[in-house]
């Protein structure tokens, strides 16, 4: 890790006073630390395509562009090394803990005292990985799915969405042949035998909407 005043975050979070807060409290606690800000997933992968050294990402899992888990899981496929803490108001035992299985370093509650994230950053900059609350057995789907590439990702996201091969390779810039390849790639990686399994298994990566409102 470099010294703390070459620390650069970023936090992802779509509402200004908490990417303002999480700022303040990092702020204290790294001295001379640089900060990035995001408020959806293109603008964080954006970001951390312009600064792909950047030390850790404060992620919030309910942002523009998530789609619940599949955000982490292609931030993750797209830059592999960078630390990733979730914060995020939802509590739901299974969504915490597929954020690890996806490859994230530490979860944290949004009503988490400032201190305290500071200080499980801190710990995740030392090479600290917290462990989910419940271990999980067996390798499940959000784990087969962690294997998928960037462009994987992209295609399955178009597949749950409901477009056809056509429409995928209209939007991605690419031909009917290399979706069709895709998708064959992307159902064995998930181990499901057709189209119709896969985005009926994407869509449980979706946070569940009653986390969203809970008080």
């Amino acid at each position: 890790m470099s010294g703390e005043t070459s620390l650069s975050f970023l936090i992802a979070d779509d509402h200004p006073m908490v990417r303002d807060a999480l700022a303040s409290a990092l702020g204290q606690s790294f001295t001379g630390a640089r900060f990035n800000m995001a408020g959806t997933l293109e603008q964080a992968k954006a970001a951390l395509d312009e600064e792909p050294e950047t030390d850790a990402v404060l992620l919030d899992l309910d942002m523009p562009g998530m789609d619940g888990l599949t955000g982490l899981g292609r931030l993750r496929a797209e830059h592999p090394t960078v630390p990733i803490v979730v914060v995020s108001a939802a509590r739901d035992a299974s969504v915490v803990r597929r954020t690890y299985e996806f490859g994230a370093s530490a979860y944290i509650d949004k009503s988490a005292p400032l201190e305290e994230i500071a200080g499980i950053v801190r710990a995740v900059l030392n090479g600290e990985i917290f462990a989910p609350p419940e271990a999980s057995t067996g390798e499940t789907f959000a784990q087969r799915a962690a294997q998928l590439t960037p462009q994987q990702w992209r295609v399955l996201a178009l597949m749950v969405q409901g477009d056809q091969n056509k429409q995928i390779a209209h939007k991605l810039g690419v031909g009917e042949a290399t979706v069709k390849a895709h998708v064959t790639v992307i159902l064995r990686k998930l181990g499901v035998r057709s189209r119709t399994q896969a985005v009926i298994e994407a869509r449980g990566l979706a946070l569940p909407a009653a986390e969203t409102i809970r008080p």
